[in-house]
């Protein structure tokens, strides 16, 4: 292995191959997957190691289902084997890319998150005039050891074409008929495809900052944002994103892509964020008071414990107290009472 490089027996290390099924197995012990991977976890990471240390390691099937939530995607989940190959290579080489990753990236990394770029967006709209929100059109290198190099294609491979059906072809200046046939898409649900996502889109990311000279600037996944006191300023900076988005074979919501004055509330990950406040989008309430109604029947019939019912709802409050929401909270469960159980719950034992 070269200072400071990754190569694949840095990966199939023991330890490493241990953390990655830990980080796998967080929060799903009680799933068939993840439980049956533990009932012989030694002998497990052991076949894995030798299959990657010899490139016998080849991905399972994925398991492919719809949510509708905020709105319809195709997920598409990989074993749970998988995963830990997954969190075993990104153990390695997330902090080498991240390392080159813009300040003000949020997704999928260590100290960012949802949360964080909400309270970034609304300090910018407190420092500036105007915003250009754009949102990217189905967003579906430098890796030094050839054995890792070998692994990613691997991975990334395995979720070709899973996506065939959910892409809407865009041709682009100088595309003829073939270019409907060249292999696109990350399945959504892999923790690499979100890595590698932040990697795709990072050189952009440098280009808005330093090509367009544009600090006030931040990104989550497909979500991006910039600030300016000048409306001119960012239609011409807007102009200047499709030509280069273009260049990545990428496009963004053009209609919905306006220059808008911060005081007008700016749509940012599920809220709606003011210079003075923020709210929560009206679609995700009433997407969660129709789950809390569902999850309710359910408790009531038996089919989920009361620990599965806080669970879901517990979730959720974590997530929208970040926003001016303690009367929304107050009316949505006034409204739906815990239903006494048609069924007894079972004594743990």
């Amino acid at each position: 292995m070269s200072e400071g490089g990754v190569d694949l027996d840095a990966v199939a290390t023991w330890e490493n191959l241990w953390l990655a099924f830990r980080k796998a197995a967080r929060g799903k012990r009680r799933r068939a997957s993840a439980a049956s991977f533990e009932y012989q976890v030694a002998d497990r990471l052991l076949a894995l190691q030798h299959d990657l240390r010899n490139r016998r390691y080849r991905p399972g099937p994925y398991r492919h289902f719809f949510i509708h939530e905020p709105k319809r995607r195709k997920i598409s989940a990989a074993p749970f084997r998988d995963r830990v190959v997954h969190h075993a290579l990104c153990n390695l080489i997330e902090p080498r890319f991240d390392a080159g990753f813009i300040e003000h990236s949020y997704a999928n990394r260590a100290g960012k998150g949802t949360h964080r770029a909400v309270d970034r967006l609304q300090a910018l709209a407190r420092s500036y005039r105007y915003v250009l929100r754009a949102d990217l059109v189905q967003l579906d290198r430098v890796i030094e050891d050839e054995g890792v190099r070998w692994l990613a294609r691997v991975i990334l491979d395995s979720g070709g074409g899973v996506l065939a059906d959910e892409y809407r072809m865009v041709y682009f200046k100088g595309d003829d008929l073939l270019a409907a046939c060249r292999p696109r898409g990350l399945p959504i649900g892999n923790l690499t495809s979100q890595f590698w996502s932040n990697v795709y889109m990072n050189d952009f990311d440098w280009f808005v900052q330093r090509g367009l000279g544009c600090g006030a600037y931040l990104r989550y996944v497909d979500d991006f944002a910039l600030f300016a006191d000048s409306k001119t300023q960012l239609y011409a900076w807007k102009q200047a994103i499709i030509d280069r988005l273009a260049q990545e074979r990428l496009t963004i919501h053009e209609a919905a892509t306006q220059v808008l004055p911060t005081t007008c509330g700016i749509p940012w990950l599920g809220f709606v964020v003011y210079p003075t406040h923020r709210l929560l989008k009206r679609r995700n309430a009433v997407n969660f008071r129709r789950r809390l109604e569902r999850n309710l029947d359910a408790y009531q019939a038996g089919r989920i414990s009361f620990a599965e019912l806080d669970s879901g709802v517990k979730g959720w409050v974590n997530h929208v107290r970040f926003a001016d929401t303690w009367g929304l909270r107050e009316h949505i469960f006034a409204a739906h009472p815990i239903p006494r159980r048609l069924v007894a719950e079972s004594p743990k034992p």
